[in-house]
């Protein structure tokens, strides 16, 4: 009798060890029919570090990935949805040429979900479970530049800054200009933009517009960049010019490597670290729920309307850098 107990019960447990067995299956093994296609706008050195996160972390949960890059353009962008419709994708990343054409890459993916990122398109074209954006509030990191501007030059009554803006229809160039003018101006100083032009985040066009109002003769306090490659421009134009880096605080975000090295050397004054690897984590889990018909609701740092997922800036300076660099 005990015998036979001593066989039921060892069977019971062999049971239980299969099961459990089954159920320790690594997600990546649930995940390995999932088909992700990221449609970004155009390739830069952020955006790189976006893609390599996103590629990673589908690699990790076991889902196939593939890229496209638009490489600016909005027809390129159309077409790539439009095949992805075909091919039977189950989500796309996706990272707007304009943000005036969500509606028709919308159209463009059919029936197939978007995580849009990077550029975030207006409010009303998102929706819990179907269209979502996973980046970061980019008025924070306007707000982040203002609040390094006024600690810095505290105590004065004036001051005059230098703003040079990312593309004209990016999100994060009205979200960054906003954040900036709104806590400056609320500081109670005086602020006069003594130059403020669209430098499309572009190095060699920052330096140009530098350049020609350093021929103005107009006097400057800080100069803030909407990235850290615009910022790099603007430096090359000061170290040409004689100006003196230590005296005229260069303001950029993204906490790139050369812009993390340019505050490292005491060119740079402020970064804003905008997490790639975070973004593009954040939007393939959002993805990987979607293909599996399940809500976005666990994932850190999700809306409570369900159309965002806000990967945090982080403000970075010489006494951080360090943490934010290779």
């Amino acid at each position: 009798m005990r015998k036979r107990l001593g066989i039921l019960l060892g069977m019971v447990m062999l049971g239980m060890l299969a099961l459990s067995g089954c159920g320790s299956k690594s997600g990546a093994d649930s995940n390995k029919d999932i088909r992700i296609l990221l449609v970004l706008n155009q390739m830069d050195s952020f955006r790189e570090t976006l893609v390599a996160a996103a590629r990673d972390t589908a690699a990790a949960e076991g889902a196939q990935f593939d890229f496209k890059d638009a490489e600016g353009s909005i027809e390129n962008q159309v077409n790539y949805l439009k095949e992805a419709q075909k091919e039977g994708y189950d989500v796309i990343l996706c990272s707007p040429v304009s943000a005036e054409t969500v509606v028709e890459l919308k159209a463009s993916a059919g029936d197939i979900p978007i995580v849009f990122i990077n550029s975030c398109p207006d409010e009303k074209q998102l929706k819990e479970g179907k269209y979502i954006y996973a980046g970061s509030d980019e008025y924070v990191a306007g707000q982040f530049q203002a609040e390094y501007v006024l600690d810095k030059l505290a105590g004065r009554q004036e001051i005059n800054v230098v703003l040079l803006k990312g593309e004209k229809a990016h999100s994060a160039t009205n979200g960054r200009t906003k954040g900036v003018k709104q806590t400056l101006e609320n500081s109670g100083m005086t602020i006069n933009y003594v130059f403020e032009d669209y430098a499309d985040w572009d190095q060699a066009l920052a330096k140009h517009l530098f350049e020609i109002f350093l021929r103005t003769g107009s006097p400057v306090d800080c100069v803030l960049c909407e990235n850290d490659s615009m910022a790099l421009g603007v430096i090359e134009a000061c170290k040409e010019a004689g100006i003196d880096l230590t005296a005229l605080p260069v303001l950029g975000v993204d906490a790139t490597a050369d812009g993390c090295a340019a505050i490292k050397n005491k060119e740079m004054a402020f970064t804003v670290c905008q997490s790639g690897s975070g973004q593009g984590e954040a939007a393939v889990k959002a993805a990987i729920r979607f293909a599996r018909g399940e809500s976005a609701d666990s994932l850190e740092g999700v809306s409570e309307d369900g159309k965002y997922v806000w990967v945090p800036f982080e403000k970075v300076d010489s006494t951080n850098v360090s943490q934010y660099s290779n």
